[in-house]
């Protein structure tokens, strides 16, 4: 069997940052707004007042403390409270593309490999821009790739299925390495005017390389011992944003055609799910969990990734053995797990064994062994 790698990984962080402070005083700017507009509706009972957010609020129920957004003006403007983001002419290259393209060529310098090298290129992500052409060809036009490029969407858990595609591609013999692109503008399918998930989303690429293991040159590859991923049909997350919705003018701006969750729920339907996902995985590969070095998990809320890593190893984890990067980036979608791995693993071992693993609407789940080559 032809051993796979995980051979370079990139990143690339939007330049500007919401805090917080700044993204609560426009939130509750907006309901004070909106509560003095509907005085008499709410004193009537006719409708409830809107509730103002906090910091606290926000910190307790997720752990987030900032967010990288593409469009951070538009986000808080009371009027506004969305990201505005100018259309390119179709002689341009697009915006998710465009920032795909970055990580990628960070990706491919850590693998020390040129685009010659590579004959793949996955977009692999919750939210495209467009229905086609692909983004995926669009980047390999962009990066000077030959070969093929497609799309594919799970939501959250984008990043590990596409790893999973892309090693049994190379296994297969199709391609001698492959890259994977996972560019979020999670600001865009945001409700910034919903309290319980106006602080969840930011935006972000990253993107990785996979290759045999024999031909892996970069200083931080790791080999893929296995993979395991799991999906199981569930309305808890959901956004109904689609094509089909101009056929229907009365759903047109309706909150379901943004993201949507029944947070508890998730919480206790996910959770348990995930961890029985990883426990078997090791199980399966002969691992226990104790020998992990390290966990790389979806970066979605705190409180699920130290409940996950507990069940997991039987303890709680020691500080650094599950990073999280929520207090500086939020909930990157497909990216987050990846991001983790990109800020945390570079300081492990030859032999060392660490496990990510991303999760999210589906419900979808993908747990990823690896080990590390040099």
């Amino acid at each position: 069997m032809t051993a796979i790698a995980l051979s370079g990984t990139g990143l690339f962080t939007p330049p500007q940052s919401i805090s917080n402070e700044e993204l609560v005083a426009s939130f509750n700017e907006y309901v004070r707004r909106h509560n003095k507009a509907h005085a008499d509706a709410i004193a009537s009972g006719k409708i409830p007042a809107l509730a103002e957010s906090s910091t606290e609020f926000i910190v307790k129920a997720s752990g987030i403390k900032s967010r990288y957004v593409m469009d951070k003006a538009g986000i808080l403007d009371p009027e506004v409270m969305c990201p505005r983001i100018a259309e390119r002419g179709n002689e341009q290259i697009s915006l998710l593309a465009e920032m795909a393209v970055i990580a990628a060529r960070e990706a491919l310098k850590a693998a020390d490999r040129k685009p010659a090298d590579i004959d793949g290129v996955l977009v692999a992500a919750s939210n495209m821009q467009r229905a086609y052409p692909a983004m995926a060809i669009e980047v390999q036009d962009a990066l000077g790739i030959e070969g093929f490029g497609f799309d594919m969407n799970v939501a959250c858990s984008s990043a590990t299925f596409g790893l999973q595609a892309a090693a049994d591609m190379v296994a297969r013999g199709n391609a001698r390495a492959i890259i994977v692109c996972n560019p979020e503008i999670c600001s865009g399918h945001l409700n910034f005017r919903d309290r319980d998930s106006h602080f969840i989303f930011g935006d972000v690429a990253t993107a990785f390389v996979v290759e045999r293991a024999d031909q892996a040159q970069g200083a931080n590859a790791w080999e893929v011992v296995s993979t395991k991923l799991k999906t199981k049909f569930s309305n808890n997350i959901r956004n109904n944003f689609g094509f089909l919705n101009r056929t229907a003018p009365e759903g047109i701006g309706q909150p379901d055609k943004l993201f949507v969750q029944e947070g508890r729920k998730v919480f206790k339907e996910v959770v348990p799910m995930v961890a029985e996902l990883i426990v078997e995985h090791l199980r399966e590969n002969n691992i226990l969990p104790e020998k992990l070095k390290r966990l790389w998990l979806h970066q979605a809320n705190i409180g699920m990734n130290d409940l996950i890593a507990r069940r997991v190893l039987g303890r709680d984890p020691h500080p650094g053995e599950a990073p999280n990067i929520l207090e500086e980036y939020a909930n990157t979608s497909s990216a987050g797990s990846v991001i983790s791995f990109h800020k945390h693993s570079a300081d492990l071992k030859h032999g060392d064994t660490g496990l990510l693993c991303s999760f999210g609407a589906g419900y979808s789940a993908g747990s990823v062994i690896l080990r590390k080559l040099n």
